[in-house]
């Protein structure tokens, strides 16, 4: 996989489609006054000076589409603004989900001084003479009456220290003479060995924590050491997909023109992996009325749509927002795959409800996930921004001549240049209607207007399973 190059492809039909859809769609609803030419998927000329991607002195789109980055800000924005009041969870529905309020300690950890080991628990100098009354100290069990001076105890892992003992012997470094009733330490002991003080780890009050952190397992467990039973968290955001087409199959082969639904399967766990509970994915034809109903009666903060977002006979997508008297914030995003994005406001009071359609090719719907719904739901859940990184890319990377392009690359396991420094190696495979490029990828390169050459160092958009978080 890391010796894969890119390749140029030429322009595709869908490119050619969207961009004669979108010359008549402009932000305002209004047509675009000058379309421009016609440009292509992967032309124009590699090597624009070095930077960020998309940015403010991009060049503008043809399409009069949001840049890039300022759709990617504004999903943010909307996102961080209508985050829900914070709800009180077990610490078993809490898994996954953003900490509300800081994580702090209920109590000393350890409460006890306790032994980190199994062995004997001594008193001063040794030998020891052996304690039999009693038996051993065991974890979880009263606490031990104090330990005279010279005098050795059986202890286990986890149990009190006895009162005066000054430090634990391991089993293996000590040797019992049972002829005698001595103890003798096979090593030098050294006071307070393998003895686990009381607050070792923090004191009551301590901050663990901080508000955002996510919860994950780990976070679980030194909750409950710390003595919670349910933590303050940030709902999941509650997502409903709509994949829209005529043309799709659930099984099966395709035939007669009918192709099988890929974003279906995709959409689901890759929004779960992005911190959402989803409500539910449903498939509904181009029908105009079934979509107006569902959106308008769904229940779900985000609603995302798959298709129907150009200005084609069966798209409706555009039309039933109108009709629901939703705010269309992001109305095409210059970006390709995937320009003929969008983000509306469907209401829904303070914490408010919106809606991301995605075109209805793959490649372009993964992209117009990571641009307005990923951000959004990164945003309404509170969890932390995700560091942007760059990363030289190995090869030259053809671009489109006004838009941002998003291109599958391998980087984890990919090329290293002579000096052994991490590489970004581009895929094949990276049209709007392909799967085959992203599905062997572990990061989307943001690759400027005009391309980029070899040694150039991109923005990578690390996937969800690359970044520990697809379950």
């Amino acid at each position: 996989m890391g010796s894969r190059r890119g390749r140029r492809h030429g322009v595709s039909q869908e490119d050619r489609e969207v961009d004669e859809a979108l010359a008549l769609v402009s932000r305002s609803s209004q047509a675009a006054s000058n379309p421009g030419a016609e440009p292509g998927q992967d032309s124009g000329q590699p090597g624009q000076e070095p930077g960020r991607p998309a940015g403010p002195s991009a060049p503008p789109s043809r399409t009069g589409a949001t840049p890039w980055g300022e759709a990617r800000a504004l999903a943010e924005r909307v996102g961080g603004a209508a985050a829900p009041r914070a709800q009180r969870v077990t610490l078993a529905q809490a898994v996954g989900q953003v900490l509300a309020e800081p994580l702090d300690a209920l109590t000393d950890l350890p409460s006890f001084d306790s032994s980190a080991m199994d062995g004997w628990a001594v008193a001063g100098p040794g030998p020891w003479w052996s304690v039999e009354e009693g038996g051993q100290v065991l974890a979880g069990h009263a606490a031990p009456g104090p330990l005279p001076d010279g005098a050795a105890v059986r202890i286990a892992t986890g149990a009190r220290v006895p009162p005066d003992a000054t430090a634990v012997i391991r089993s293996e470094h000590a040797r019992l003479d049972e002829a005698r009733g001595r103890l003798y330490a096979r090593r030098e002991v050294v006071q307070g060995q393998d003895i686990r003080p009381r607050g070792q780890e923090c004191r009551t009050g301590d901050q663990l924590l901080p508000a955002g952190a996510l919860v994950t397992p780990a976070v679980l467990g030194l909750a409950a050491a710390a003595g919670y039973d349910g933590l303050s968290v940030v709902p999941r955001p509650r997502v409903e997909v709509f994949v829209l087409g005529d043309e799709l199959l659930s099984e099966g082969l395709p035939h007669d023109g009918m192709v099988r639904d890929a974003l279906g399967p995709l959409l689901a766990p890759w929004l779960r992996a992005l911190g959402a509970e989803v409500l539910g994915t449903r498939h509904l034809g181009d029908d105009a009325d079934a979509l107006h109903r569902a959106v308008t009666a769904s229940e779900a903060d985000l609603v995302v749509t798959t298709g129907g977002t150009a200005a084609g006979p069966v798209d409706h997508v555009h039309p039933i927002l109108r009709k629901a008297g939703a705010e269309l914030l992001v109305d095409g995003v210059a970006v390709r795959p995937g320009h003929p994005m969008l983000l509306a406001c469907l209401g829904g009071g303070a914490e408010g409800r919106f809606l991301v359609g995605l075109p209805g090719n793959p490649l372009a719907a993964v992209s117009g996930l990571l641009t307005l719904a990923e951000p959004l739901l990164r945003a309404r859940a509170q969890r932390p921004p995700l560091a942007p990184y760059l990363t030289p890319v190995r090869d030259d990377v053809n671009g489109h001549p006004h838009d941002t392009r998003l291109v599958p690359v391998v980087h984890r396991a990919g090329g290293r240049d002579a000096e052994g420094a991490e590489q970004a190696v581009p895929l094949h495979y990276n049209g709007p209607a392909m799967l085959r490029g992203i599905a062997a990828a572990d990061g989307l390169a943001v690759v400027p207007p005009g391309g980029a050459r070899a040694g150039q160092e991109l923005e990578i958009l690390d996937l969800p399973w690359t970044e520990g978080r697809f379950t």
